[in-house]
């Protein structure tokens, strides 16, 4: 039973470096195992082409939906944290990443500033991020429509679901 200060979340989850689909295991394994997180829900994992610097290798994508007692930023700061202790190294902007976990939605937030926007502000524009976040939240609304209708909008070509990931 979620508790009374708790909030729904959405967190996006990407790996184009090594063993992807453990990378994103693992991530969701770090998430679970953190104190104030509640994993909900999960999409399955998604072969996507690369965007913004597409010279690199395929990503593997996935959504996650989360209760947390987490304010947001505390919740941005638990996933630089995982992604650190994975062996997240930032080194060119949209570049390779053993993983990447960004906040996507936080229970309707609405943050702007030098360490977080919300919603995410890409979310709408990234068919990656989409894909698994409709599976698990078809009607979930940012920025005024669903996320169905967002990725109606969107090109989808080259993004596939992996055969038997959870």
């Amino acid at each position: 039973m979620p508790e009374e200060n708790s909030a729904e979340a959405y967190l996006g989850l990407g790996s184009n470096l090594g063993d992807k689909a453990a990378m994103l295991d693992a991530a969701v394994a770090a998430l679970a195992a953190t104190p104030g997180i509640a994993v909900t829900a999960r999409s399955r994992n998604y072969r996507t082409p690369p965007w913004g610097d597409t010279d690199q290798d395929w990503f593997l994508n996935g959504a996650l939906g989360i209760v947390t007692t987490l304010p947001p930023h505390a919740l941005l700061e638990a996933c630089l944290s995982i992604e650190a202790r994975l062996g997240r190294v930032r080194e060119r902007r949209w570049g390779p990443r053993a993983i990447d976990i960004d906040v996507l939605h936080y229970a309707g937030a609405t943050v702007s500033d030098e360490r977080l926007v919300l919603p995410h502000r890409f979310l709408r524009e990234r068919a990656f991020v989409l894909v698994p976040l409709a599976e698990i939240a078809p009607d979930l609304v940012t920025g005024g429509e669903t996320v169905s209708e967002a990725l109606a909008r969107l090109d989808r070509s080259g993004i596939e679901p992996v055969a038997g990931a959870a």
